[in-house]
């Protein structure tokens, strides 16, 4: 189509048009639409990784094409379905493993489906998520497509190194297709946070998953960002989910990386937080978390000499970079520890009235132009989440003793 736009173009007006142009008319923008959403966990992923890092940095065209994507949600139809469970669960599933099984899925996401059930043995309520036939083994193709797409359209800067995070999305993609990986995640997570009387982790039915279906305990809370709750108690969700976002930094090493509010639910009966979705779980070594706290500790204290030691060690820095990138890093870094600085009111920092994701927005725009290399990979899923935390928490305009809970996490003293 490009081609074929290009000759016409130039049959008209005698000039070669500009390939940013002529990808982005509007009936390509269309196409390229239908096309993402055949490869529908691949654009997600990538989109969610790129818009994570900054949505202005994204042509308005690209945005709108990944919104498209985002709620273009396809439902297997039901002999798919049907097939699809016998392959895992074995012949006449509903009647040897269900008293009853929803066929109208409640969820669609990127790379499955989700229904509701009743199991047979102990009747209790559940839900079964489905993965869609092929996504698996379509991971590859598709982000070597949206790879190609997104190089040739030069709509990035370089300092993004996309080829980095697409190799990372690759990565997640591929974990979040195996449900037996995932089931494993839920029940390490359901051991670490055992003492932890704030949150709930489903449980799970292993004798109904296998590596494409996935049976866990339906949960009755309603998704954090959308339930209409005191200021109070929005308060304590935000605090608590900060809480544990630096615990799996610190404490558990193991975080699970998606910051999808829609996986965080509040149950006003039980008081808990209901935690889905483990699919993107990850671990880091010590070598990592290590400089990284410190990192953090230095952004808090506003020690800029060490926050730049650190992030070298790290590899967020080569120490070659320019003194305005050099300067900027360090900017945002400072930025990332301002909620766990001093905090008036009361030892509580208003993230209503905030402006650190702006801040770090403008750095990003200087950064991503000026990086000699990409950031440490285990910073990708990392600063998702992290971000995500504070972007929740400025959405709740939650008022939480952050200074407070970071002393009781992770503590000041350089390791």
């Amino acid at each position: 189509h490009v081609l074929k736009d290009s000759a016409t173009h130039y049959a008209k007006t005698g000039k070669v048009p500009e390939m940013k142009s002529l990808l982005l008319s509007p009936r390509n923008i269309e196409l390229m639409a239908r096309k993402f959403s055949q490869m529908r966990g691949a654009a997600l992923k990538v989109g969610q990784m790129l818009s994570f890092q900054d949505n202005s940095i994204l042509p308005p065209d690209i945005q709108k094409i990944l919104l498209r994507v985002q709620n273009n949600a396809h439902y297997m139809p039901a002999d798919q379905l049907e097939k699809t469970i016998s392959f895992e669960l074995g012949d006449n599933w509903r009647s040897r493993l269900f008293a009853s099984f929803d066929d109208i899925p409640i969820a669609a996401a990127s790379i499955g489906q989700v229904h509701t059930a009743v199991t047979k043995k102990e009747l209790d309520q559940v839900v079964v998520k489905v993965q869609y036939p092929g996504v698996a083994d379509s991971i590859d193709s598709d982000l070597d497509n949206i790879l190609t797409l997104l190089t040739s359209t030069k709509l990035l800067p370089p300092g993004m190194f996309l080829e980095k995070s697409i190799a990372n999305a690759r990565v997640e993609l591929k974990w979040e297709c195996d449900y037996i990986r995932e089931a494993t995640n839920v029940v390490r997570y359901k051991e670490m946070l055992q003492n932890e009387l704030a949150f709930e982790v489903p449980k799970i039915y292993h004798d109904l998953s296998d590596e494409h279906v996935l049976t866990m305990q339906r949960m009755k809370g309603i998704e954090i960002a959308k339930g209409d709750w005191s200021q109070e108690i929005k308060n304590k969700i935000s605090a608590e989910i900060m809480r544990l976002t630096l615990m799996e930094i610190y404490k558990f090493r193991f975080m699970q990386t998606d910051p999808n509010w829609a996986n965080f639910l509040y149950n006003a009966e039980t008081d808990k937080i209901e935690l889905l979705d483990f699919g993107a779980c990850r671990e880091f070594d010590k070598s990592f978390t290590i400089p990284y706290t410190n990192t953090l500790r230095a952004a808090i204290k506003e020690d800029r000499e060490a926050a730049k030691k650190y992030s070298i060690e790290l590899g967020f820095l080569t120490g070659l970079e320019s003194d305005a990138m050099t300067e900027a890093h360090i900017d945002s870094i400072m930025v990332l520890g301002e909620p766990f600085r001093e905090s008036n009111n009361n030892g509580l920092y208003d993230f209503e009235s905030q402006t650190i994701t702006d801040r770090v927005r403008t750095n990003i725009k200087l950064m991503l132009n000026e990086r000699l290399t990409p950031p440490p990979e285990e910073t990708y899923s990392l600063h998702r989440k992290l971000s995500g935390a504070y972007l929740l928490c400025a959405r709740m305009k939650a008022k939480i003793p952050s200074k407070k809970i970071f002393h009781e996490v992770i503590g000041l003293n350089y390791e």
